[in-house]
């Protein structure tokens, strides 16, 4: 059988065994498991971070990769543990957001509460699902489990407001996503989205409560040094951008912020 990926995101950080107590769960069921650390460094409880981090991830692995996602600061109340089986492969988290991202960037083809206790560790901590159900569901997945296994199907699971993006009278309303380490105010608007108000040259960009009239460029460097411009990044969705400064900064901009965009 050919070896399985699973990787690992989570926001535990390297510092403690977590991470290592679920490698060793899921290398006791499954010993030929190749397993990847997407990252660990998700800020702490940050839902919406590690949902972006895993989507933008989790598309450049092989089909058949199995994800496993533990940002999880409901961890041991009512939510639901999740085993996702996409078009392209498996993730398996909590009920949260965390999947939903990348699940969708796949094609989901069935959700699957994950209620059965044989794909379970014999003892379930009420703080660490991450290495006592996720972990299992994983490894049992890459040995061959059937997905219909694990639980019952459900379509009642969390749809976070950072996943929504509404179109209306050739507007698109979204919110930023994520800043990263350039300072690149990254929206949550696809490029599928994007297709609906068919963009130019030109866009007509809300933000922060500023209106900007943005040149849509294909790289960083389509716009004169420290010239905010607009243009689709390397994961997908719309992003604004300043050449070699932040757009963050010069737009006073923070996740979470609300996003209009329109034909200028």
């Amino acid at each position: 059988m050919r070896a399985k990926i699973v990787t690992l995101t989570t926001d535990f950080g390297l510092r403690d065994s977590y991470v290592a107590e679920m490698k060793a769960t899921i290398l006791s069921i499954c010993p030929t498991a190749i397993i990847v650390d997407i990252t660990h460094e998700v800020e702490k409880f940050n839902i919406r971070m590690g949902a972006y981090i895993l989507a933008s991830a989790a598309q450049r692995f092989p089909e058949g990769t199995i994800h496993v996602a533990a940002v999880d600061p409901e961890v041991g109340t009512r939510r639901q543990p999740l085993l996702i089986q996409t078009r392209r492969g498996f993730f398996v988290g909590p009920d949260n957001g965390l999947l939903t991202l990348a699940s969708h960037k796949q094609g989901i083809i069935e959700t699957i509460q994950i209620t059965n206790h044989k794909f379970m560790l014999p003892k379930i901590s009420d703080t660490f699902h991450g290495r006592d159900i996720f972990a299992p569901a994983a490894a049992y997945i890459a040995v061959g489990t059937a997905p219909n296994e694990f639980g019952p199907i459900t379509v009642e699971t969390v749809k976070p407001d950072f996943a929504r993006v509404t179109y209306d009278r050739s507007v698109l309303e979204g919110e930023v996503l994520h800043i990263d380490g350039f300072g690149n105010i990254i929206t949550n608007i696809g490029d599928q989205e994007m297709k609906l108000i068919h963009l130019e040259k030109t866009c007509s960009v809300e933000i922060n409560g500023r209106q900007l009239t943005l040149e849509i460029g294909k790289t960083y460097g389509d716009s004169k040094l420290h010239q905010p411009l607009a243009l689709v990044g390397s994961h997908g969705y719309l992003e604004i951008a300043s050449n070699q400064s932040s757009a963050a900064e010069i737009l006073s901009t923070k996740v979470g912020d609300k996003v209009r965009i329109k034909k200028a």
